[in-house]
């Protein structure tokens, strides 16, 4: 089986938890893929040198930055999609109902030449042939907030690069010069991640904080603001190969990400692996049982909350092995695993409706798409909608 991996066309131009992602999990496959009695390769499409009908079955990451069009042109090919959504667990039937009747309102006021970002999200939704969320929360999100039915989702986690497993503090403290307690941030410098809400939060307690991630240009003014805490240490943007990065995990007392909103954020999976609690938004898709002794969920906007989760771990830092546990199960290789095995039954289901066996790697001619006008694609989304609310 030949499987194309799409996600929309800047993602590899930053770095961040989706291109991790989706490079871990396309190595994890081709590992698998060795296997004789189930032959798979997966790559990366250059959709403009590539037809996606070349490939037995595309696998999206990111319902949204357009990526609805690339569902739409495999399922006009006759190519099944896989669809990783990556949708925030905010989402239920209340604000997918407010959602729906804006983007009604907005088709209407523009004779339907104007869609909003939720109806693009919920036709990749609608024409993926299955949908694997991150986590029950993402999974309820999908169901409440885009009305797509159980049957068609799956749930499978993001996997641990094994480096954050075997991490040891040493490193970082020999090459920064840090050797007491500090609390860590990794993730991208901006508003949305709280950095400015976080060292507000700590303000007073002499506690060094250590961030690494990137600073886009417009977000200068904003790391400035942070970095007027004598407190605050930058250490820049940290490539996620780099032994550095696995060891601040490991040398941190506590890793702390109290953004607005994440899904499933592998920051937060790999302080874990490397042994160190966490405290962190509540705003997420993760659920691991029996984990309060080492992870800790409060709203970004809980000052207090975020200052006492931390000033308690530091207190009682928890055993660094039962952190280490409560996610060692969470290996690439077995999200990839899991991830082939829908791949190999979406394509003896599809097989059976067609009453033919699975297709061997096929290549099919070129086929002409037909592009529905605005007005046409408007008045589909309103059916379709008003279909899935009743």
């Amino acid at each position: 089986m030949r499987v194309g991996i799409l996600s929309y066309p800047m993602l590899f131009q930053r770095e961040g938890g989706l291109q991790v992602q989706v490079r871990e999990t396309i190595a994890a496959l081709n590992r698998l893929g060795q296997d004789a009695a189930h032959p798979l390769q997966a790559e990366l499409v250059d959709p403009n040198r590539e037809r996606l009908d070349s490939y037995d079955l595309i696998h999206v990451f990111s319902a949204i930055n357009g990526n609805y069009r690339v569902v739409e042109a495999a399922s006009e090919m006759g190519v099944p999609v896989v669809l990783s959504p990556l949708l925030s667990p905010g989402w239920d039937r209340a604000s997918g109902f407010r959602a729906r009747v804006a983007d009604r309102l907005a088709g209407r006021l523009t004779a339907w030449h104007v869609q909003t970002s939720y109806a693009q999200t919920k036709k990749a939704l609608q024409l993926a042939r299955l949908v694997i969320a991150l986590g029950e929360p993402e999974r309820d999100a999908i169901m409440s907030g885009f009305l797509i039915e159980a049957s068609k989702i799956r749930v499978f986690p993001n996997g641990i690069s094994r480096q954050f497993f075997m991490a040891r503090p040493e490193l970082f403290r020999h090459r920064t010069g840090i050797t007491g307690p500090f609390v860590l941030m990794a993730g991208t410098i901006s508003p949305y991640k709280n950095q400015l809400g976080l060292v507000q939060a700590l303000e007073g307690l002499d506690l060094p904080i250590v961030l690494i991630g990137r600073c886009a240009r417009a977000d200068q003014g904003y790391l400035d603001a942070v970095l007027r805490s004598p407190w605050v240490r930058w250490l820049g943007e940290l490539q996620h190969q780099d032994p550095l990065l696995a060891g601040a995990f490991a040398a941190a007392s506590v890793v702390a990400l109290p953004s607005h909103g994440e899904v499933f954020p592998l920051a937060v999976l790999e302080a874990l692996a490397a042994g160190t609690p966490v405290v962190m938004t509540d705003e997420n898709a993760l659920d691991l049982r029996e984990s309060a002794f080492a992870l800790r969920k409060v709203a970004w906007h809980d000052a207090v909350g975020q200052r006492a989760a931390i000033q308690q771990f530091l207190a009682e830092p928890p055993d660094r092995a039962a952190v280490r546990a409560l996610v060692d199960q969470y290996t690439w290789q077995r999200v990839a695993s899991q991830i082939a095995n829908c791949y190999f039954d979406l394509s003896a289901r599809l097989a059976t409706e067609r009453n033919a066996q699975p297709l061997p790697q096929r290549v099919h001619p070129a086929t002409p798409l037909r592009q529905a006008a605005p007005a046409e694609q408007g008045a589909a989304l309103q059916a379709e909608d008003e279909s899935g609310a009743a």
